[in-house]
C-alpha cells in the first residue's frame, strides 16, 4: 500500500510542476531554453515512455519470457497511466496554440500523446492474452 502510495505521488509531481511552471511569463523570448510548455510536454512524454514500458514488460511477462504470472497488474498500471498522458497532453495541445519552433511543447505533447496510445496497446494486448489463458 506504502509502495503505491509512493508511486500516486511520484506520478503527480510529474505532472504538476509544469503546470506550476507554465506561471511563469516567458516575455515573449523563446529561444531554445525550457520553456514552461516545453517542460509540460516533456514530463508528459516521460510518463508516456514509461507507460509503453511497463505495457511491454507485461505482455513480455504474459508471454512467459519473464517472471511467472500474467501480468495483468502491469496492464492494468500502464493503462491507468496512458490515460493520464493522453488526457494531459490533449489539454496540452489545446492550451497551447502555437506551432514547432514557438517553445509552446506542441510536438512533446503530440509525441506523448503517441507513447500514451502505444503503452494502451501493449496493456490491451496484454489484457486480452491473461483473459484468454484464463
Amino acid at each position: 500500500m506504502k509502495m503505491k502510495l509512493v508511486s500516486f505521488v511520484i506520478l503527480c509531481t510529474f505532472l504538476l510542476v509544469p503546470t506550476i511552471a507554465s506561471a511563469e511569463v516567458t516575455n515573449g523570448n523563446v529561444g531554445y531554453g525550457l520553456t514552461p510548455g516545453r517542460l509540460w510536454a516533456t514530463m508528459d512524454a516521460v510518463v508516456g515512455l514509461i507507460s509503453a514500458v511497463i505495457g511491454g514488460l507485461s505482455l513480455a511477462r504474459s508471454a512467459g519470457r519473464i517472471g511467472t504470472g500474467s501480468g495483468r497488474r502491469g496492464a492494468i498500471v500502464a493503462l491507468v497511466m496512458a490515460l493520464i498522458v493522453i488526457a494531459y497532453a490533449g489539454v496540452h495541445v489545446t492550451i497551447f496554440p502555437g506551432g514547432p519552433g514557438t517553445g509552446d511543447g506542441r510536438v512533446g505533447a503530440i509525441f506523448a500523446i503517441v507513447l500514451g496510445l502505444i503503452g494502451m496497446v501493449l496493456a490491451g494486448l496484454t489484457l486480452a492474452r491473461s483473459r484468454r489463458a484464463g
